[in-house]
């Protein structure tokens, strides 16, 4: 029978922390501010919303402290929001001790894994954010999950990954989704924390003007208050692109 990974919650400078299995942060809150995102890779992963700005379900593997469910439920009032999360105590944890909202008309928590989490057309997003410790789960990586998940988007609609950015298994994963994803697949270092953030797009058009990710870089700033400018230069410098549009390849 496989160990259980200890659950721990520890408090530093006005920081509560979640650990699963070890030492690393799995989710972090600002005591003073518990509906804000703590951690930079969170925030980072919230750029999915320069291509898709408007999401209607929203479907979270992976639930830590709730971070990015707080985060949707508190900011996407149009949003439904459904969060997966395998482990009942982690639950009972983001319940506790991250003010986590109970379940509502816009949000519902699930025990269960998130490998029978997908069905098509399920959600227009679709995060995954699932590690045990620092180790990416890798039943969530495999090339039948992402091809579930490209169809578990509906016709327009974005899927965000959280990669630790030297997982020795990065390549193989990037280019499990770009099979998946007919090549629409973007990658962002996040802007302070090791983490590599990965925006499959189902929907998008093949090009898209820097100029035009600028302009909504800065409504969506003035929105969230989150620094979508850096996003989008992050983006520039790693992905393929002219000098004056972002190129993405057409869609299967």
């Amino acid at each position: 029978m496989k160990k259980r990974s200890v659950i721990a919650v520890s408090d530093s400078r006005g920081v509560r922390s979640l650990h699963v299995g070890g030492e690393a942060i799995q989710s972090a809150m600002k005591l003073g501010d518990p509906f804000a995102l703590a951690l930079d890779y969170t925030r980072c992963m919230m750029g999915f919303l320069l291509f898709h700005p408007e999401p209607r379900q929203a479907l979270l593997i992976g639930l830590g402290g709730g971070s990015l469910a707080k985060f949707f439920h508190r900011h996407f009032r149009q949003t439904k929001v459904t969060a997966v999360e395998i482990d009942p105590r982690v639950v009972a944890a983001a319940r506790r001790q991250f003010a986590l909202p109970a379940d509502d008309a816009r949000l519902r928590v699930i025990v269960g894994d998130g490998l029978d989490a997908l069905s098509p057309e399920c959600c227009d997003v679709l995060v995954l954010d699932a590690f045990d410790d620092e180790r990416h789960v890798q039943a969530l990586a495999t090339q039948a999950f992402y091809d579930a998940a490209y169809l578990s988007l509906a016709e327009k609609g974005a899927m965000v990954v959280n990669f630790m950015d030297d997982d020795p298994k990065l390549d193989e994963c990037l280019q499990r989704l770009e099979r998946a994803f007919g090549g629409a697949v973007l990658a962002m270092k996040a802007l302070y924390d090791p983490n590599l953030l990965v925006f499959a797009l189902k929907g998008a058009p093949p090009r898209v003007a820097w100029r035009t990710l600028q302009e909504r870089a800065k409504r969506l700033e003035a929105r969230y208050g989150l620094p979508f400018p850096k996003y989008v230069s992050r983006l520039r410098g790693m992905n393929a692109g002219a000098r004056d549009e972002l190129v993405l390849a057409a869609q299967p």
